[in-house]
């Protein structure tokens, strides 16, 4: 990128503002009416952030953790569609993009994990998605997305060393009607329509809500051969809620959201030739990724005198059929065939004082608690083939896998509060899971052998987490804490069998407030964290990825975001993290030194710069621009660090105008077309990495319409 493009966007930067703001939930998070396109208000200090996620619901200023609140404002200012948009001032955050939703997974503090044992576990509307697969989906009728860093091991228990990712849909409305519409179009031909509409069916007691979309896009990338877009996507969504409210004690929710993804092929080539001509590939067979998925949740809360009680009921189910080039080449060598399914069950019961009221034990001390149990059960199936088109005579290359887990998950924790300034947190997990495993398989490649495995293995673990906090003043607060991680080990479908459990301990410290007459928020933390039996994600295919452990790793490092009302039009944002991950000298994998090496996808350092104008005219309505700008240090892409992606820029800018019923906006993504590459594997049949490009320039129009 010139050297004049960062003063350029520094410069730009001056004019623009972004909002914050926040609120109170409920025992069911969510907000029940606000509107996500406000017209322009004479807010002259930064509004406090509330988290909403179930367990964690409260002042972001007072909680003693590393979080960032992606409220309704947010979400629809800066056109967030994905978890990924939604994440862009999480510092040390970064996402692993693909072409095909499902592969691209977060990556938090240098951890992440593969689809079937994350590290970074997302929770919609408090259900855990127990794979990537049901992770990556368009962001539909959503509140507010919450995204911790660093371990939540005693309330969220398995898979959550590097963090959680939480969406909490908007409630439906119990007194008023609502309903909205927006389309966008742009180029590669894009067009996204989504709309949605709310109101009382009993008024103050039953109320519903219903929202779908569909959009749908020409390829990024194309083949040299044959000229097709190879990574084209499209996708139909929906979600269906019911909030029965029959008096001041009770709250019933029923959500159910689906979507359907029909998407082109891997966009595969090797590194050198990407970065030589970005976006174009040589394979001869196109392929596709499809995914289908539903969701259905029950939620109850029952607000007794001295409890809340909150069960959450879940399934989860998803099919994907992918077909892809495995020769990367014009030659019809080597296709790949792989469909999975996967049949989640969940169950969870939480205990806690009422929300908002602690237990009072004396003038000077108070108490808050909360217990609860996870049951959960899941089924995965995969059958995959490799295919030699140019063989005359077949060569059989499958595999079948079948695997299951049960597992209990039970925690305590309560916190001790003195004169409403220092306060205690302790709390602990126990968890246990059974795994089983069921694999036929014929040697899918060459130099993988024929195998039959029917194994079954038990884990257990105890998760501490403490965390003392100090409110210095009602706008400011430090704290130090201490939390333990745990992931499973488990079955792999393909490469090894097996992989062992890891653990993690993580140390952090941090300071966050709001100054210059709450014109100011800020928060600053440091970290540090020692794993032990690491897991780490190994792919062979378009897909297709298995776990190994791999020793032992640390992670430390700085982060700070704030955000700044020079007025009440104008706010400027922005965060940064500095971030250091190494492999200890006795890490070895495949019979491979690691020691020294960095872990994968984890950027050394990370910077976001945002703002947003906001001019009210007298006409009514307001005028308002944004600005987004986020540079992300050099990273590498495996274990062995045999190759890394640079340090490089990306910028969005958009300007539109509105009122209380309508907008109209133009926008513009990775405004200077900058070239990179997110995602790259090593290839099973060339040998070296292959990789895909990311996205490239992208502008187009957007409005929307509220009644």
């Amino acid at each position: 990128m010139p050297s004049a493009r960062p003063l350029f966007c520094l410069v730009f930067l001056c004019f623009f503002s972004a909002p914050a703001s926040g609120q109170e939930t409920s025992a069911l998070p969510g907000t029940p009416s606000a509107l996500p396109v406000p017209v322009a208000r004479e807010v002259t200090e930064i509004e406090p952030l509330f988290l909403i996620a179930p367990k964690l619901a409260g002042s972001l200023l007072r909680s003693p953790l590393s979080a960032i609140v992606s409220d309704a404002e947010f979400l629809h200012s800066a056109i967030v569609r994905t978890t990924q948009e939604a994440a862009i001032y999480a510092p040390s955050t970064f996402f692993a993009e693909a072409s095909a939703r499902r592969m691209s997974m977060p990556y938090v503090r240098g951890l992440g994990g593969s689809g079937l044992n994350p590290g970074v576990t997302t929770f919609i509307d408090g259900v855990p998605q127990l794979h990537a697969s049901s992770s990556s989906l368009t962001l539909l009728d959503v509140a507010q997305v919450d995204l911790t860093r660093g371990p939540l091991g005693t309330l969220y228990g398995r898979n959550t060393l590097g963090g959680g990712i939480h969406l909490t849909s908007r409630l439906p409305s119990l007194t008023t009607s609502r309903g909205e519409f927006q389309t966008t179009v742009g180029n590669y031909n894009l067009w996204d329509f989504r709309g949605s509409v709310s109101g009382p069916l009993i008024q103050n007691q039953l109320g519903f809500s219903l929202a779908g979309g569909l959009s749908e896009r020409d390829g990024y990338s194309q083949s040299g051969s044959t000229g097709e877009d190879i990574d084209n996507r499209s996708a139909r969504f929906g979600k269906a809620q019911f909030l029965w409210v029959p008096d001041e004690r009770l709250e019933v929710r029923l959500i159910i959201a689906g979507e359907s993804d029909q998407d082109g092929g891997y966009a595969w080539n090797s590194l050198q030739a990407l970065r030589q001509r970005p976006r174009e590939v040589q394979s001869d067979f196109r392929g596709h990724t499809s995914r289908e998925l539903i969701m259905p949740t029950l939620q109850a809360a029952y607000h007794a005198d001295a409890f809340d009680f909150v069960s959450t009921t879940a399934y989860v189910g998803w099919d994907t059929d992918e077909a892809s080039d495995l020769d990367y080449s014009a030659a019809p060598l080597l296709q790949q065939h792989n469909r999975e399914q996967m049949r989640n069950w969940t169950q969870e019961f939480r205990l806690s004082n009422p929300a908002g009221e602690l237990v009072t034990l004396s003038d000077e001390l108070k108490l808050g608690w909360q217990a609860g149990m996870l049951l959960f059960h899941s089924d995965y199936r995969q059958n995959l083939s490799n295919v030699f088109p140019a063989f005359p005579i077949p060569l059989p290359r499958a595999s079948q896998a079948e695997l299951s887990q049960v597992g209990l998950g039970s925690y305590i924790q309560a916190t001790l509060q003195w004169k409403e300034r220092l306060t205690i947190t302790a709390g602990l997990r126990w968890d246990y899971e059974k795994k089983e495993a069921d694999i036929r398989s014929s040697s899918i490649s060459f130099i993988s052998p024929a195998r039959m495995v029917n194994q079954d293995q038990l884990f257990s673990q105890i998760s501490p987490q403490w965390a003392v906090s100090y409110q210095h003043s009602p706008e400011l607060m430090s704290y130090l804490s201490f939390a333990s991680g745990y992931k499973a080990g488990g079955f792999n479908a393909i490469g090894p069998v097996e992989y062992d459990h890891e653990r993690s301990v993580s140390y952090e410290i941090g300071l966050k407030g709001r100054a210059w007459k709450n014109k100011l928020s800020f928060a600053v933390a440091a970290f540090y964290t020692d794993w032990q039996n690491l897991q780490i994600t190994q792919s062979i295919n378009p897909g297709l990825t298995f776990l190994q452990n791999a020793g032992d790793a640390t992670s430390r490092g700085l982060e700070t975001d704030l955000a700044l009302r020079l007025n009440p039009r104008i706010t400027l944002f922005s965060s940064a993290s500095w971030l250091q991950t190494g492999f200890s000298a006795k890490s070895r994998q495949n019979d491979r030194q690691l020691g020294g090496n960095d872990l994968p996808y984890a950027p050394d350092y990370s910077l976001s710069l945002g703002a947003l104008l906001n001019l009210p005219l007298r006409s009514g309505g307001s005028l308002y621009a944004r600005v987004d700008i986020q540079t992300l240090g050099s990273f590498h892409y495996d274990v062995q660090n045999t190759a890394a992606q640079d340090a490089y820029t990306l910028a969005n800018f958009r300007m539109g105008f509105r009122q209380n019923t309508w907008f109209a906006e133009a926008f513009i993504n990775n405004a200077f077309n900058t070239d990179y590459i997110p995602l790259a594997i090593a290839s099973q049949t060339g040998g070296g990495l292959v990789g895909e490009s990311g996205s490239p320039l992208t502008f187009g129009l957007r409005c929307g319409v509220y009644f």
